[in-house]
């Protein structure tokens, strides 16, 4: 059995029932940091990180929160303070694909939910993170990481019927990048991750798969790999990034 160390603050990371979420989450709580495995319908998934976590040593909660709710995200943000203590880090990882097909065949309402969950979500979620850790608000600063997509980058025909999944994490890519041009000065650094093509439910099709392994590196990613690009995000070691987006991608 591993022992995390422990007592690192807190770390809040949406939607990681599952998948990326779920692989960061652990990562996290292996490196010592109190993690708040957010979910929004699978609890079941979360209950199953939250004890994968607690089994190695380290502390773990699942919170039950719509990152597209502000009333939920702050209810979640006071929860993980008073069980895990200061608020170090926000992960925005919570996300959804929508419907895959051209635009002429999107429904509006699903494209609003899923600018809500996408692009809303992490807003909101980055909103209650600066209150709880800038400096000018009397907080020890931190850092706030936001999963974006290759999605946003790279044209491939194996994506066709993307293309408002694409802009909500096009639009990420520029959030973070313009969020750590405010918080720079208080203790805040904001960076974004672009996965590539990763064995998730999200990219289970074939066509995404054959993409992502035509890459140079000639394979699909796992979580662990991204898990360990936020991890150095977060860690003192990335100290002096902010601003920038960070590719996993295998090369494509």
């Amino acid at each position: 059995m591993t022992t995390a160390v422990q007592d690192k603050g807190a770390v809040i990371v949406t939607g990681a029932s599952r998948g990326i979420g779920a692989a960061i989450a652990e990562r996290l709580a292996d490196d010592g940091y109190g993690v708040i495995v957010n979910y929004s319908a699978d609890a079941k998934g979360a209950e199953s990180v939250v004890s994968a976590i607690k089994a190695k040593g380290g502390r773990a909660e699942a919170v039950r929160a719509d990152v597209a709710s502000e009333d939920d995200v702050k209810a979640m943000f006071d929860q993980a303070q008073k069980r895990m203590g200061p608020l170090t880090a926000l992960v925005n990882n919570a996300g959804i694909g929508g419907r895959i097909g051209r635009v002429d065949e999107q429904q509006t309402d699903e494209v609003t939910r899923l600018m809500q969950v996408n692009v809303v979500g992490p807003i909101v979620c980055s909103k209650h993170a600066v209150r709880a850790m800038s400096t000018a608000r009397g907080g020890k600063g931190g850092s706030i990481v936001t999963i974006a997509s290759i999605a946003a980058k790279a044209p491939s025909e194996a994506k066709v019927g993307f293309a408002p999944y694409e802009a909500t994490k096009g639009a990420m890519v520029s959030f973070a990048r313009g969020l750590s041009n405010e918080v720079a000065k208080e203790g805040i650094r904001s960076n974004s991750v672009s996965p590539g093509v990763i064995d998730t439910e999200l990219a289970s099709s074939p066509e995404l798969q054959d993409w992502g392994a035509g890459g140079p590196m000639g394979r699909i990613g796992r979580p662990d790999e991204i898990a360990a690009t936020v991890a150095w995000l977060i860690s003192p070691e990335s100290s002096y990034v902010t601003g920038t987006d960070i590719l996993v991608s295998g090369g494509l």
